[in-house]
């Protein structure tokens, strides 16, 4: 409550405007007071004094309480209106309180006046607050009603940029197979008219031009190569593989297998420790371990035995975090993958460069190949909203981290 009430009298007898006053002095709180006994004292003073509460005598020689409490309610003034009055009778007391008037004292009893003013000062306070909170409540419906539109936006781009990518896979797939067909039948027909000229002709045929012929067919056979390594980016770009719950062990085998040759080549040595199962698509991972792996027996240092390490773990989330990953904005435990060798490596400063579609480190005559094989590994990775980090170390190896998020786990 204010340290000094405003206090506005509506009275035209000064002895009872007096004794009202002398009440208000014994209550113990500060009052500012103001006696009218006009209707333009009044309406004036309700602009001038800005009074807290009005106590108003029923019945004057040209005013009465009634027109008082009409002007304050058509004005829409939220200030406490108490009727003080012998003569007014309790039927009209109840009458006038039904209207809004705040409430009622007579003056052969003033006892209770100081409650009812302190009751009427707090109710009015109360109201005040509750038309501020409904304020702020419009307020903030308005702005949840507009911040609603513009989601349903968002949500009508999204819905359109989906069909737009809908129609973009339909349209990737379709050249998924003018790749795999209209382009690969001509590669086709040029190598074996290569093939034939190289089988029957080559006797007959200059130095320069044998030389030319085999470029030729260097060029044709990396361009075939190239469009396969295509085509095998894309297919990992559609998410229509279902995600399985895997330990690796049986895919890494089989890959090694394929492997066998060049294996027994580089006399490669594998070392899986313990793996973890992990829900995830096994044929994408199938093509990342395949790539892993073709990379470290292509990039191996001659001569030198050549190792190849695989492990994977769970990292609790408090762990992972402190690894502080660009990307990493799920809360959650991580399936680790790592992949070790002793290969060429490479700089440091390759290490997300690597990564890159069609980015090469080396020239394609001392190590053959499209550059792609990590774009599609780093590809496979991002299916699985997951995250993959390299350490190079020229002529040391490498190191490859995968961190696929455990949101669904079955083991």
């Amino acid at each position: 409550m204010k340290k000094d009430i405003r206090a506005l009298i509506l009275e035209d007898n000064t002895s009872d405007a007096d004794l009202l006053i002398r009440h208000l002095r014994k209550s113990g709180v500060s009052f500012v007071t103001k006696i009218v006994d006009s209707r333009n004292v009044f309406e004036e003073s309700l602009d001038t004094f800005l009074p807290d509460i009005i106590l108003s005598d029923y019945t004057l020689p040209s005013f009465d309480a009634v027109s008082a409490f009409k002007i304050v309610k058509d004005r829409s003034l939220n200030i406490p209106f108490v009727i003080i009055s012998g003569t007014i009778g309790e039927e009209n007391a109840v009458m006038l309180i039904k209207e809004g008037v705040t409430d009622y004292v007579s003056k052969n009893n003033f006892s209770s006046l100081i409650q009812k003013i302190n009751r009427a000062l707090k109710e009015a306070e109360e109201l005040v607050q509750k038309e501020e909170l409904i304020e702020k409540l419009k307020i903030q419906t308005a702005a949840l009603l507009k911040a609603n539109q513009e989601l349903e936006l968002q949500n009508a781009e999204k819905e359109k940029r989906a069909i737009e990518l809908l129609n973009a896979n339909k349209e990737l797939l379709a050249f998924n197979f003018i790749s795999s067909h209209d382009l690969q039948e001509p590669l086709r027909k040029i190598q074996t008219f290569i093939s034939i000229i190289m089988e029957k002709e080559i006797n007959t045929m200059t130095e320069a031009g044998k030389n030319n012929l085999k470029r030729i067919h260097v060029s044709a056979t990396r361009m075939r190569q190239l469009i396969e390594d295509l085509l095998e980016f894309s297919k990992v770009s559609v998410l229509e593989h279902p995600y399985e719950v895997s330990d690796l062990s049986a895919v890494i085998e089989d890959i090694k297998s394929e492997f066998s040759d060049a294996i027994d080549q580089k006399k490669a040595v594998f070392k899986i420790n313990g793996l973890v199962p992990a829900y995830i698509r096994p044929f994408q991972f199938r093509q990342l371990i395949y790539n892993l792996i073709s990379n470290s027996l292509k990039f191996s240092i001659p001569d030198i035995e050549l190792h190849i390490t695989i492990q994977s773990t769970i990292l609790k989330y408090s762990e992972f975090k402190l690894l502080n990953l660009p990307g990493s904005t799920q809360v959650c435990d991580y399936w680790n993958l790592t992949f070790k060798d002793n290969g060429i490596g490479f700089e440091a400063q390759y290490n997300e460069t690597v990564f890159i579609i069609f980015q090469r480190l080396h020239h394609i005559e001392e190590y053959p190949g499209t550059g792609i094989g990590l774009a599609i590994v780093k590809k496979i990775v991002e299916n699985h909203n997951g995250i993959i980090t390299a350490d190079g170390n020229l002529n040391k190896g490498v190191l490859f981290n995968i961190y696929i998020p455990v949101i669904k786990q079955k083991f």
